[in-house]
This record gives C-alpha cells, structure tokens and sequence, in this order.
C-alpha cells in the first residue's frame, strides 16, 4: 500500500479476518484514549485561560459576595478534576451545559450552526473533487506535457491564494458588478433548498480551490506512482490501451493517499472555515468558535473545540477503515 505519511492508523498489506477484527477492535479503543486525553487537555488549557467567565459576565462593579455566588452557581468553585469529571459524564450524555453567552443549550447551538456548515463543507468536497480528480488524473497521463504544465500552474495557483481573499474577489465579480449571488447572509433552509444553496456557493467555491489545488497534486503524483508498477506495465503489454490502463487499473488503485487527503480536507473545511464564514456573514460553527472565544464563553469555546478534535480523531478512524474497500490487497487479506 502506498505510504502516505498522513495516516497514523495504517493497515499491514494482508490480513485474515480474525486479525482484521482484532485490528478494528484495538483502533476503536485507541480511537476512544484518543479523545479521552484530547478531552482532558481542552479542558485543562481553557481552565488555564486568564480571566474569570463569572467575572466576565458579571462586570468589574459586581461585588464579591454576588461573584461567589455565581461562581458557585457555575461550579467553579470546585476542584478542577471534579469539573472535568461533571464536564465528560455531561458530554457523554448528550448534555454540553448552557452558554455563558446566548443562554441556551450548548448542544443546540452546535447543532444549529452544523446545519450551516456542513452542508458548506460538503459542497466545497464535491466541487473539490469535481475538479481535481479529472485534472490530477489527465495531468499523470499527460506527463510532461502542456496539459501538465498548465495543469500545475493553476494547483500551485490554487494553494497559494488564501480561501478569504478569493471569497472577496467572488463578492465582488458576481454580487457587486454582476448581481448574479447573494454578498453574505444566509436565508435558512426553510427559505427554500436552491435559495439556500445558492447563498453557499460562492463561499464553497472560495473553500474548494485551495483544496483542489491541493488534491490535484495529490492525484497526480499518486497516479504517475502507480502507472510505474509492473501489474500496470503487464496489462499493458498484453495490448490495453494507455487510457484503458490508466483508467481502468491505475486509477482505482491510486486512491488511497487522495482519500486520506479527502478525509484531512473535509475536517478542515469544517474546523477552518472561520474567516470564509465571517466574510460571507455565514452563522456557521467556526463563527461560532469565533464569536464564543471573544465573549469568552468557555463553555461553548470547549465543546466546539471538542468537537473539531473529536471530528479529526474519527474521521481520520473512518478513511482508514474505507483503505479496506479501496485498496484490493486488503480486501483479499480480508477474505
């Protein structure tokens, strides 16, 4: 299997199925000290933040009595491994506490914000493969080409320009002088499927490039890896054409490093579209994170920052567990 140096989950080339499943089992429990230690250093690294939240809310003309009593009230006034123990039992629940901020349920807000975000990050998936997997693809079986060239002019292109600074040549090109998108905002999905869609597009496209950039590389270094191999030399050999080959036999098994990348890109664009979301005016999770850590608002800071940890952790558990359907040596050791 090819080495992708992004994994830390990687499978040995053949296993029969009793080690398959030892080896499933032994990551799912290394998944859950995963998130257990990740757990515990968020909380002892918003613990040590400076500034008081019940100092925060209440104003520098609260009184000392009325700080203790809200400190008690929020139970600060407890010991730090008791807070983390009320703080993982709650999370574990379901229950993520009450924002300092917006007085309601943590869990709500996230869950309200991710029906923003994720369909953001899907759409910037989707239009990222679109147009890197046909580029990085025709790019290998090109090699050294014109086709090649251009083709990695514009990946580097792609990479080079920061997410945000597209966003504002995109507002300006077809919401100021065409008048063809929404600037910002967002009308909520009870607007309407297209008409919310459509407010998603320009900062999904804003999201994409640079990972498309990124994923073109990727595709096609990965590609020229495979097309080396003597099963792709045999076949061939053996009469099918250079598209056939390419195609039909190094294509599908080049797949696995650009669905690690995949995997990375996808948490990424949830967990790092924070200045995307603020140049849209997008009410989405990493507005959130934003908005909670300059109200200081540890109790959603925290949790979404759980959440982004928890994300990376599983799905970087989940693409390796995809390796066994898209890598054919797996999938005969499995058998």
């Amino acid at each position: 299997m090819p080495e992708t140096g992004v994994s830390s989950f990687a499978f040995p080339e053949s296993l029969k199925g009793q080690d398959m499943i030892a080896l499933i089992v032994r990551r799912i429990a290394g998944l859950v000290v995963t998130l257990l230690i990740v757990s515990a250093l968020i909380f002892l690294v918003m613990d040590l933040l400076p500034g008081d939240p019940a100092s925060v809310m209440l104003g520098t003309s609260a009184t000392p009595e009325t700080l203790a009593a809200l400190q008690k009230q929020m139970g600060l006034d407890q010991p730090l491994l008791a807070r983390y123990g009320i703080w993982l039992e709650q999370a574990l629940r379901g229950d993520f506490g009450t924002s300092y901020t917006y007085s309601v349920p943590v869990a709500g807000l996230i869950a309200e914000r991710l029906a923003v975000t994720v369909p953001l990050a899907l759409l910037a998936v989707f239009l990222s493969i679109s147009l890197a997997l046909p580029l990085g693809v025709m790019s290998a079986g090109k090699r050294n080409s014109g086709l090649d060239y251009v083709v990695g002019v514009v990946s580097q292109l792609f990479i080079a320009v920061p997410g945000f600074w597209v966003g504002l040549l995109l507002i300006l090109l077809f919401s100021v002088s065409l008048g063809w998108m929404p600037a910002g905002g967002f009308p909520g999905w009870s607007a309407g499927f297209w008409v919310s869609l459509k407010a998603l597009l320009l900062p999904a496209i804003a999201l994409a490039l640079p990972q498309a950039g990124v994923l073109t590389r990727v595709t096609r270094t990965s590609v020229l890896e495979v097309m080396s191999e003597d099963y792709v030399r045999t076949a061939r050999s053996k009469g099918l054409s250079e598209r056939t080959a390419l195609w039909l036999h190094a294509v599908p098994n080049a797949m696995v490093p650009v669905v690690t990348i995949l995997g990375l890109q996808f948490t990424f664009l949830i967990a790092g579209a924070v200045l995307v979301e603020n140049v849209f005016n997008l009410p989405g999770l990493g507005r959130l994170a934003y908005q909670a850590l300059s109200q200081r608002d540890v109790v959603v800071m925290q949790n979404v920052i759980l959440f982004f940890a928890g994300l990376v952790i599983v799905m970087n558990f989940l693409v390796d567990m995809l390796y066994l359907f898209i890598d054919p040596r797996l999938r005969a050791g499995a058998r």
